[in-house]
């Protein structure tokens, strides 16, 4: 059983600190939970999907899982969320998160200004801020703030990150594979302030619809997809995605099917001309990797098909937003 439960924990990830902790809390404890914290920066895109998906893995797997709308840790990196419009951004991104998916578990949601603001954790963030060098916490924050003219508010940041693994009250922390650095840190300084290690588990990122060497950035519209787009901008921007012909990595198109698609449906359906073989429906991933790799499967029939499921999985979260036009405006322009 811990074997199967392990299988379907560490499914589509990059890494985990470490695999001989998961196998050991596997055995030794129960009852697990998890938590992924999502700061209210920018607009919610599909890149921020990867990691939800394991949630739905974790819930399978019998882990009670914890999502933290992490308020505050969006205006300690550079104010990409002013602190006067944090409410706005928590309600924003928790009605993303609840309508995009179809969870069967809800997680508990929890706003890290609810707790992170206590006398017990702010003193946390004082010790730790003592044991921390700057060059340490530097490196720790590097790939998740924006570090172009360092603030100070940058290097709190991943202190109250580890932090939040402790208040939490969590076995595991999840993220994309960016986070790694403060995941490392966490496993470094919690010991020195006597709390636990966790365990650290990392999916990867989406690469940009343009194609390889940038992820998926609300800075950048063209590379994205929201949630709630329409249908028309949906099946435009997969229409114009990078999808080359036999070529799987660092496809975009493959990379949705398999860590958004097949999470959820567990299935996608290829709509095609008989002359062309026919429809046909994946019930595994490697088919329709192995397929695409022989060219039995044409780059515009696969961008089709995950148009028409996109669209449909996403439908909830659209209509909501179609009448919140006035909450996005105030969000900015690119919302």
């Amino acid at each position: 059983m811990d074997n199967k439960r392990f299988e379907i924990i560490t499914r589509n990830t990059v890494e985990v600190l470490t695999e001989d902790d998961l196998n050991n809390l596997l055995k030794s404890k129960k009852q697990l939970s998890a938590y992924l914290g999502i700061a209210t920066t920018g607009p919610f895109h599909m890149g921020y999907l990867i990691p939800m998906c394991k949630l739905l893995d974790f819930s399978k797997a019998g882990i009670k899982n914890k999502i933290l709308i992490a308020d505050v840790h969006s205006a300690l990196d550079d104010l990409k969320s002013r602190w006067e419009e944090l409410d706005k951004k928590v309600e924003y991104y928790k009605k993303c998160i609840e309508l995009s998916f179809p969870w069967d578990d809800k997680p508990i949601f929890v706003r890290g200004s609810d707790f992170q603001l206590g006398k017990n954790y702010q003193m946390d963030v004082l010790k730790m801020s003592t044991i921390s060098t700057i060059s340490r916490a530097t490196r720790a924050a590097s790939e998740v703030t924006r570090m172009k003219n360092p603030k100070v508010s940058e290097l709190i940041y991943p202190i109250m990150q580890t932090l939040d693994e402790e208040y939490l009250k969590v076995d595991i922390q999840l993220g994309g594979i960016d986070q790694r650095h403060i995941m490392a840190f966490a496993r470094e300084y919690l010991p020195q302030l006597s709390y636990k290690q966790r365990v650290e588990i990392m999916t990867p990122l989406v690469v940009s619809l343009k194609g390889p060497g940038v992820k998926m950035s609300a800075s950048m519209p063209e590379t994205c997809i929201k949630v709630y787009e329409s249908e028309e901008t949906i099946r435009d921007k997969i229409n114009k995605a990078y999808c080359p012909s036999g070529i799987s990595k660092d496809n975009p198109v493959l990379q949705l099917t398999k860590y958004v698609i097949f999470p959820i449906r567990g299935t996608l359906k290829i709509e095609r001309n008989k002359k062309f073989g026919g429809d046909i429906v994946y019930n595994a991933y490697s088919e329709i990797e192995n397929d695409f790799c022989e060219k039995n499967l044409h780059p515009q029939d696969l961008k089709n098909a995950v148009s028409n499921e996109i669209v449909s999985m996403f439908s909830k979260v659209r209509k909501y937003f179609e009448n919140k036009k006035d909450l996005l405006k105030s969000l900015g322009e690119n919302y």
